[in-house]
């Protein structure tokens, strides 16, 4: 899959349950560190808050990280409640906490769980998303007399030029959106009889 909708900035819904007061925040992270940099800041937020139960989903698709944590309350009622409702958005790179005041009345185990999907499933349909194309990097080495050849295929595939070093022969390393790799492969070979062959770096 490469494009999806991911959170296009930070949204915080509150809500409340038996007096227990749970601030949910939700926002974009695009690997695992950024998802525990954006939990560790939350907490440093709201340091005197009871919990900060989070979940994340990093990625789309088939290519997906996860984590979720209860944060001391009772396991498997808080963390797994909050993931099921971010696996079941159509949304990536993404990371919900639900910060929980406690107000001095136990929920029990399936107040718990009520309460912190509800905190999801409030935020989630209040995140304003925007769709992320996945790119790749390539490099190639070209003959002189093909480069106007070759830059014309990168332009019309939407390619960004990252580097261009003219010495025997002509070194690009480029950007371009995953669902036009293949075509523009293709389109290379058939310019070059099959002998240049971009090279996927990342």
């Amino acid at each position: 899959m490469s494009r999806y909708q991911v959170p296009k900035s930070l949204q915080r819904v509150e809500t409340c349950v038996s007096n227990s007061r749970f601030v949910t925040t939700a926002g974009p992270a695009f690997t695992v560190k950024e998802a525990q940099s954006f939990i560790r800041a939350i907490r440093s937020e709201m340091p005197d808050a009871s919990h900060h139960v989070y979940a994340f989903k990093i990625g789309y698709g088939a290519s997906v990280s996860e984590g979720m944590s209860d944060d001391g309350e009772p396991s498997g009622t808080s963390g797994p409640p909050t993931l099921a409702h971010l696996r079941g958005a159509d949304i990536g790179d993404t990371v919900i906490v639900t910060t929980r005041y406690f107000g001095g009345t136990k929920l029990g185990t399936g107040g718990l769980v009520s309460a912190y999907g509800a905190a999801a499933k409030a935020v989630l349909e209040a995140l304003e998303t925007e769709e992320k194309t996945t790119r790749h990097r390539y490099e190639l080495t070209i003959p002189y007399p093909l480069r106007k050849s070759v830059r014309r295929l990168l332009d019309g595939h939407e390619c960004m030029i990252e580097e261009e070093r003219f010495e025997a022969e002509i070194f690009l390393r480029y950007v371009l959106p995953e669902e036009l790799a293949g075509a523009l492969g293709e389109a290379i070979g058939d310019l070059s009889a099959g002998s240049l062959v971009p090279r996927r770096i990342e």
